[in-house]
């Protein structure tokens, strides 16, 4: 009962309340990164939710973006600042994803939204996607820059078999902690993942590089389309609205 209506109800409830309250210190921070990093207030990425669902979710924007002679980002270590640094470690800049646990996107809890480029390369035996993606997880509450990549979604696994309000209010509570501790935000290393789960198997460089050229392609369509499936091994009947082509079926 919970898992399938409280849990949605506690969300709606709990994140309306949120951003009322939180509403004098969402428009301070929107000042405050609007003059340290100019430009939009809002970083909007692409995420993949529950069964591989594609949505937009919302951070306040902790990088410049300074771009080289032809337009192009630089590295992020060129565009980082003490401001922003601050933001992650504080996890401050998590704050608009109550806006996407209003609207249905996200749970207070659950696993943590990976990058398209993420997902392109998960197998059957992922289950990180069961469920909606969270503001906070196990995995946040255990060890969180500490985990690699298979123990994260080992936690996933172990959180989505069984979902129960207590173990919730736990994680939430432990969150709280976490935070406090200013541990580093989480680590978002593509060729991390790649070689955890794919170890043994070929995988050239040119490969690997044209996933991420095709995930930026599969977030570009979604921002003009705002709907689409990513294409996944355990659930292939849900093709992404435009072509099977966008899946890597370099990593079968």
């Amino acid at each position: 009962m919970y898992r399938h209506f409280f849990k949605r109800f506690f969300d709606i409830i709990l994140s309306f309340f949120a951003l009322l309250i939180l509403s004098p210190l969402f428009l301070l921070l929107a000042i405050l990164v609007k003059i340290n990093m100019r430009g939009q207030v809002i970083f909007k990425q692409v995420r993949p939710g529950k069964n591989g669902k594609l949505f937009v979710m919302y951070k306040f924007r902790s990088m410049k973006n300074t771009r080289d002679a032809n337009g192009m980002l630089l590295p992020d270590e060129l565009r980082k600042t003490k401001f922003g640094n601050a933001l992650r470690k504080t996890s401050l800049d998590e704050l608009p994803q109550l806006w996407n646990i209003l609207k249905g996107d996200m749970s207070f809890v659950g696993p943590r939204p990976r990058d398209i480029w993420d997902a392109m390369y998960y197998d059957e035996n992922v289950h990180s996607l069961d469920e909606k993606p969270g503001l906070t997880g196990l995995s946040q509450v255990s060890g969180r820059n500490g985990n690699s990549w298979s123990e994260i979604f080992e936690l996933d696994k172990k959180y989505n078999e069984k979902i129960t309000m207590w173990k919730d209010i736990g994680i939430l509570f432990k969150t709280v902690g976490v935070i406090f501790k200013h541990k580093e935000a989480e680590k978002e290393s593509f060729k991390w993942l790649a070689q955890e789960l794919f170890a043994g198997k070929k995988i050239s460089e040119d490969d690997y590089n044209e996933s991420y050229i095709e995930s930026r392609k599969i977030e570009k369509d979604f921002f003009e389309t705002k709907k689409g499936y990513l294409v996944l091994y355990k659930q292939k009947q849900k093709v992404f609205y435009k072509a099977k082509r966008y899946y890597s079926k370099k990593a079968v």
